[in-house]
Formats: C-alpha cells, structure tokens, sequence
C-alpha cells in the first residue's frame, strides 16, 4: 500500500515541479514543498515496514518534518 502511493506521489511531485520550472511561476512553490514533505514521510514509512530501522528511515523521516515546516512558513508569511 505504502509503495504504490509513494510512486504516486513521486509521480505527482515530478510532474508538480516540471510545471512550476516550466513555467516560472513560483508561487506554488508551498504546495510543492508540501507534497515533497509527504513523499519523504511514506519514504521514511517504508523503511521502517522492512525493519531497516537505520540512519535513512529516521533521516528522511525528519527532513520530512523539516519540509513540512519550510512549508507552513510559506503559507502563512506570504
């Protein structure tokens, strides 16, 4: 279940980038930061299902949460 919606997500992200790049608008740039801080949280979630309880499940567990908030500061300060 983890592993399909992390392709989707990845996909979305991917495709969610190449817009913004595309079309230099940047002012979605939180969105993108959000869902790029979702795809590292089921990134770390998977790590963790295959009992890799190691350095790169936790790291990606808190860039994901370091993400998350570089996010919600684009948000609410713009």
């Amino acid at each position: 279940m983890l592993k399909k919606s992390k392709v989707i997500i990845a996909i979305f992200v991917i495709c969610f980038s190449s817009y913004l790049l595309i079309t230099k608008n940047f002012e979605l740039m939180p969105f993108l930061m959000l869902t790029l801080a979702i795809f590292m949280l089921v990134t770390g979630l998977v790590e963790h299902q295959r009992n890799r309880k190691g350095f790169w499940g936790y790291l990606s567990i808190l860039v994901s949460l370091f993400i998350l908030f570089v996010s919600l500061q684009g948000f609410f300060l713009n």
